[in-house]
């Protein structure tokens, strides 16, 4: 593997929140030195890639996709979810355990490493299940699944909704310094809801789910912790009051984090429209009140991370009246471009933005990740934060094309991604897959 130089590029590391002018050298899969300035001579033999003024960055950490293999290799592959990774600028991505079967053992825990070993452009880290079968009823066999090499747990898209479920488990997860990032949204509350609730939802017919689906839910773990002391990574946030919980927790000094899904920080509940099937989310799409408030909280720092929330659904789940249709939304190949709205409406400076995409996940998986900085693995973006384009769902790489960006406007994304002191993917080079 020859080495690489990126020259005459604008540094971002979102570790530090340096920003300037230089060159990078990648050599043995690792980055050998950035340098800010004039560039030092690149070692003989080293591929040198002009890189125009573009930015360089540490590769984006996403903390939830879902990943169809096993049991559901029609929506998605191992394979095909990194290719739509390394499209959108991802170089490490943790896969949901809401698979067939459900991976809450540790021989599924090793077959998904081996198998993205074998077929994946990028990182893919398993989480596993926080209880058996994603049923909330009893706790798996963390350690165990954690020994396997699970970097985090757990239930996808299923709720734990039992407080004493909870409780054990984030007293186990304690002992052995495990992350739980649970789904928030209470069972009983978001009974037979499809959107947030509300006028919207009232006009349109639609089943509401109220914003305290989420808070209460929110509000129990934030108890238990202060009872256990474990770590808790809130999975995605999405209203005003949720930020305000989160506030409290930390100023309590509590060992908590938080994500939210950029759906939720580029979109509201105006974009259901017509009944788009596409915008039928979970967490729902909530009141541009609520989204202002997770974007300050962003903004502030308060939220620590942004994911894709990636979840490929065909056209069997999507093409089907609102109220039937199943949540989720592709967004690996445009999480990188749709947080860039904040930037492009000066909501966020670029490397805090890169540290939500980055940095932050990194250090909250443990994860030597999201670093621009000698000894680093080389997982990086060539970036172009200003080009524009339309997106045609045909366009995207994942074996599902339900996005609720189709046909948007959007500016900036990875011209290359590179894994490993690998190119993964060269933008010139690799023409958008296109599909009926």
């Amino acid at each position: 593997m020859r080495p690489i130089v990126l020259a005459d590029a604008v540094l971002v590391d979102p570790a530090s929140g340096r920003e300037g002018r230089g060159a990078v050298l990648l050599r043995d899969g690792l980055i050998a030195d950035v340098a800010f300035g004039a560039a030092p001579e690149p070692p003989e033999g080293a591929e040198r890639v002009d890189c125009a003024g573009l930015v360089v960055a540490p590769g984006l950490v996403d903390m939830r996709a879902f990943v169809g293999e096993p049991g559901a290799e029609h929506r998605e592959t191992l394979r095909s979810a990194s290719e739509a990774a390394a499209a959108g600028g991802v170089t490490t991505l943790v896969s949901m355990p809401d698979t067939n079967p459900v991976v809450d053992d540790p021989a599924i825990v090793d077959f998904l490493l081996r198998r993205a070993r074998d077929t994946s452009l990028v990182h893919i880290h398993p989480a596993a299940a926080i209880t058996k079968g994603l049923a909330g009823r009893e706790m798996t066999e963390l350690g165990l699944l954690r020994e396997a090499g699970a970097v985090a747990f757990s239930d996808g898209e299923h709720p734990v909704a039992s407080a004493s479920v909870m409780r054990r488990a984030l007293t186990y997860a304690r002992d052995m310094d495990a992350l739980l990032m649970p789904h928030l949204a209470l069972p009983d509350l978001v009974g037979q809801g499809v959107m947030n609730e509300g006028e919207l939802a009232s006009r349109l017919g639609l089943a509401g789910i109220p914003r305290e689906a989420e808070t209460i839910m929110l509000e129990r773990d934030m108890r238990l912790v202060r009872l256990t002391g474990a770590r808790y990574h809130a999975a995605m946030i999405s209203c005003a009051d949720s930020v305000e919980i989160i506030r409290r927790a930390k100023e309590q000094g509590l060992p908590v984090t938080c994500g939210v899904s950029v759906n939720n920080l580029a979109l509201n509940e105006n974009d259901v429209g017509d009944y788009r099937t596409f915008c039928r989310l979970s967490p729902p799409l909530r009141h541009e009140d609520d989204r202002q408030a997770v974007i300050e909280a962003l903004a502030s720092g308060l939220i620590d991370v942004i994911v894709s929330d990636h979840n490929p659904q065909d056209v069997e789940t999507k093409r089907l009246p609102f109220a039937e249709a199943a949540n989720g939304a592709v967004g690996l190949e445009t999480l990188l471009s749709a947080s860039l709205r904040l930037v492009h409406d000066e909501r966020i400076g670029l490397p805090a933005l890169l540290a939500a995409l980055s940095a932050s996940p990194a250090r909250i998986l443990g994860l030597p990740a999201g670093r621009l900085a000698p000894g680093a693995p080389a997982d990086l973006i060539v970036l172009d934060i200003d080009e524009p384009y339309v997106l045609d769902k045909r366009d995207l790489r994942s074996r599902s094309k339900n996005s609720p960006f189709d046909e948007a406007r959007l500016a900036g994304r990875a011209r290359r991604t590179i894994v490993g002191g690998r190119i993964v993917f060269d933008r010139e080079a690799a023409p958008a897959a296109r599909a009926a």
